[in-house]
Protein backbone atom coordinates (compact mmCIF):
# COMPACT_ATOMS: atom_id res chain seq x y z
CA UNK A 1 0.00 0.00 0.00
CA UNK A 2 2.72 2.70 0.91
CA UNK A 3 4.34 1.52 -2.54
CA UNK A 4 1.59 2.39 -3.92
CA UNK A 5 0.77 5.50 -2.97
CA UNK A 6 4.38 6.59 -2.95
CA UNK A 7 3.85 6.10 -6.94
CA UNK A 8 0.82 7.96 -7.10
CA UNK A 9 1.97 10.64 -4.24
CA UNK A 10 5.20 12.10 -5.12
CA UNK A 11 6.85 15.58 -5.88
CA UNK A 12 5.76 15.36 -9.93
CA UNK A 13 1.81 14.23 -9.04
CA UNK A 14 1.46 16.91 -6.19
CA UNK A 15 2.96 19.38 -7.95
CA UNK A 16 0.89 19.03 -10.95
CA UNK A 17 -2.14 18.77 -8.98
CA UNK A 18 -1.27 22.09 -7.63
CA UNK A 19 -0.42 23.87 -11.28
CA UNK A 20 -3.35 21.54 -12.41
CA UNK A 21 -6.03 23.39 -9.86
CA UNK A 22 -4.03 26.81 -10.82
CA UNK A 23 -4.92 25.98 -14.56
CA UNK A 24 -8.17 24.93 -13.78
CA UNK A 25 -9.04 28.27 -11.79
CA UNK A 26 -7.35 30.61 -14.64
CA UNK A 27 -10.01 28.76 -16.94
CA UNK A 28 -12.93 29.07 -14.69
CA UNK A 29 -12.70 32.24 -14.42
CA UNK A 30 -11.94 33.65 -17.92
CA UNK A 31 -14.76 31.11 -18.85
CA UNK A 32 -17.14 32.78 -16.36
CA UNK A 33 -16.14 36.12 -17.39
CA UNK A 34 -16.44 35.88 -21.01
CA UNK A 35 -19.61 33.49 -20.50
CA UNK A 36 -21.13 36.78 -18.76
CA UNK A 37 -20.03 39.09 -21.39
CA UNK A 38 -21.02 37.36 -24.36
CA UNK A 39 -23.77 35.01 -23.17
CA UNK A 40 -24.43 31.71 -23.56
CA UNK A 41 -25.06 31.20 -27.28
CA UNK A 42 -21.13 31.81 -27.64
CA UNK A 43 -20.12 29.27 -25.08
CA UNK A 44 -17.86 28.09 -27.47
CA UNK A 45 -15.61 31.19 -28.05
CA UNK A 46 -15.74 31.50 -24.06
CA UNK A 47 -14.30 27.89 -23.98
CA UNK A 48 -11.48 29.08 -26.88
CA UNK A 49 -10.43 32.14 -24.71
CA UNK A 50 -9.98 30.27 -21.43
CA UNK A 51 -8.70 27.49 -23.19
CA UNK A 52 -5.80 29.45 -24.64
CA UNK A 53 -5.38 31.51 -21.80
CA UNK A 54 -5.09 28.33 -19.44
CA UNK A 55 -2.77 26.08 -21.76
CA UNK A 56 -0.31 28.84 -22.03
CA UNK A 57 -0.08 29.03 -18.27
CA UNK A 58 -0.07 25.00 -17.91
CA UNK A 59 3.20 24.34 -20.57
CA UNK A 60 5.05 26.97 -19.06
CA UNK A 61 4.69 25.71 -15.67
CA UNK A 62 4.54 22.12 -16.50
CA UNK A 63 7.62 22.15 -18.58
CA UNK A 64 10.05 23.40 -15.83
CA UNK A 65 8.66 22.60 -12.33
CA UNK A 66 6.38 19.42 -12.59
CA UNK A 67 8.34 17.21 -15.54
CA UNK A 68 11.65 19.33 -14.65
CA UNK A 69 12.11 19.48 -18.14
CA UNK A 70 14.98 21.54 -18.43
CA UNK A 71 16.03 22.28 -22.46
CA UNK A 72 14.48 25.19 -24.18
CA UNK A 73 16.45 24.66 -27.09
CA UNK A 74 14.74 25.42 -30.36
CA UNK A 75 14.75 21.73 -31.22
CA UNK A 76 13.01 20.66 -27.98
CA UNK A 77 10.55 23.13 -27.82
CA UNK A 78 9.95 22.73 -31.99
CA UNK A 79 8.42 18.94 -30.33
CA UNK A 80 7.31 20.06 -27.35
CA UNK A 81 4.63 22.84 -28.17
CA UNK A 82 2.97 20.71 -30.85
CA UNK A 83 2.73 17.72 -29.05
CA UNK A 84 1.40 19.66 -25.38
CA UNK A 85 -1.03 21.80 -27.41
CA UNK A 86 -2.13 18.83 -29.63
CA UNK A 87 -3.01 16.69 -26.14
CA UNK A 88 -5.00 19.60 -24.68
CA UNK A 89 -7.14 20.33 -28.12
CA UNK A 90 -8.05 16.59 -27.99
CA UNK A 91 -8.74 17.03 -23.96
CA UNK A 92 -10.65 20.71 -24.74
CA UNK A 93 -12.74 18.97 -27.85
CA UNK A 94 -13.90 16.54 -25.04
CA UNK A 95 -14.19 19.10 -22.26
CA UNK A 96 -16.12 21.35 -24.87
CA UNK A 97 -18.38 18.18 -25.48
CA UNK A 98 -19.61 17.86 -22.39
CA UNK A 99 -19.92 21.44 -21.69
CA UNK A 100 -22.25 21.59 -24.71
CA UNK A 101 -24.10 18.20 -23.03
CA UNK A 102 -24.05 20.13 -19.66
CA UNK A 103 -25.95 23.14 -21.53
CA UNK A 104 -27.78 21.67 -23.68
CA UNK A 105 -29.17 18.29 -21.93
CA UNK A 106 -29.25 19.28 -18.86
CA UNK A 107 -30.12 22.76 -19.05
CA UNK A 108 -27.36 23.65 -16.31
CA UNK A 109 -27.04 27.74 -17.35
CA UNK A 110 -30.82 28.08 -15.66
CA UNK A 111 -29.88 27.29 -12.72
CA UNK A 112 -27.31 28.57 -9.99
CA UNK A 113 -25.58 27.19 -6.90
CA UNK A 114 -24.29 29.76 -4.24
CA UNK A 115 -24.29 32.66 -6.96
CA UNK A 116 -22.50 30.56 -9.81
CA UNK A 117 -24.02 30.24 -13.06
CA UNK A 118 -24.59 26.31 -13.43
CA UNK A 119 -22.74 26.08 -16.41
CA UNK A 120 -19.75 26.93 -14.86
CA UNK A 121 -20.26 24.42 -11.66
CA UNK A 122 -20.61 21.70 -14.32
CA UNK A 123 -17.61 22.74 -15.70
CA UNK A 124 -16.22 20.88 -12.50
CA UNK A 125 -16.42 17.43 -12.63
CA UNK A 126 -15.49 17.54 -16.04
CA UNK A 127 -12.12 19.56 -14.69
CA UNK A 128 -11.59 16.70 -12.75
CA UNK A 129 -11.41 14.43 -16.04
CA UNK A 130 -9.29 17.04 -18.11
CA UNK A 131 -6.81 16.73 -15.70
CA UNK A 132 -6.32 13.32 -15.32
CA UNK A 133 -6.28 13.12 -19.37
CA UNK A 134 -3.71 16.05 -19.71
CA UNK A 135 -1.54 14.24 -16.83
CA UNK A 136 -1.37 10.96 -18.53
CA UNK A 137 -0.77 12.76 -21.89
CA UNK A 138 1.90 14.89 -20.95
CA UNK A 139 3.77 12.32 -18.87
CA UNK A 140 3.68 9.72 -21.56
CA UNK A 141 4.09 12.03 -25.12
CA UNK A 142 5.15 15.24 -24.30
CA UNK A 143 7.57 15.17 -20.95
CA UNK A 144 8.88 11.52 -21.51
CA UNK A 145 12.14 11.05 -19.68
CA UNK A 146 14.90 10.44 -22.23
CA UNK A 147 16.29 6.43 -21.87
CA UNK A 148 19.42 6.78 -19.66
CA UNK A 149 22.60 4.63 -20.21
CA UNK A 150 22.46 1.59 -18.28
CA UNK A 151 24.57 0.42 -16.17
CA UNK A 152 26.78 -2.09 -16.85
CA UNK A 153 25.63 -5.94 -16.22
CA UNK A 154 27.88 -7.97 -13.88
CA UNK A 155 28.05 -9.79 -10.61
CA UNK A 156 27.58 -7.01 -8.82
CA UNK A 157 31.35 -5.67 -8.28
CA UNK A 158 32.44 -2.10 -8.31
CA UNK A 159 36.10 -1.04 -9.30
CA UNK A 160 38.21 0.60 -6.44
Amino acid sequence: MKKLLRRFLNRETILYLIFGVLTTVINFVIFDRCNAAFGERFVVVSQIIAFVVAVLFAFFTNKPFVFQSKDWSRKTLMKEIPTFFGGRILSFAIETGLVLAARDLLHAGQYTLLGINGLTVAKAPISVIVVVLNYVFSKVFVFKKKNTPELPQGGGETEN
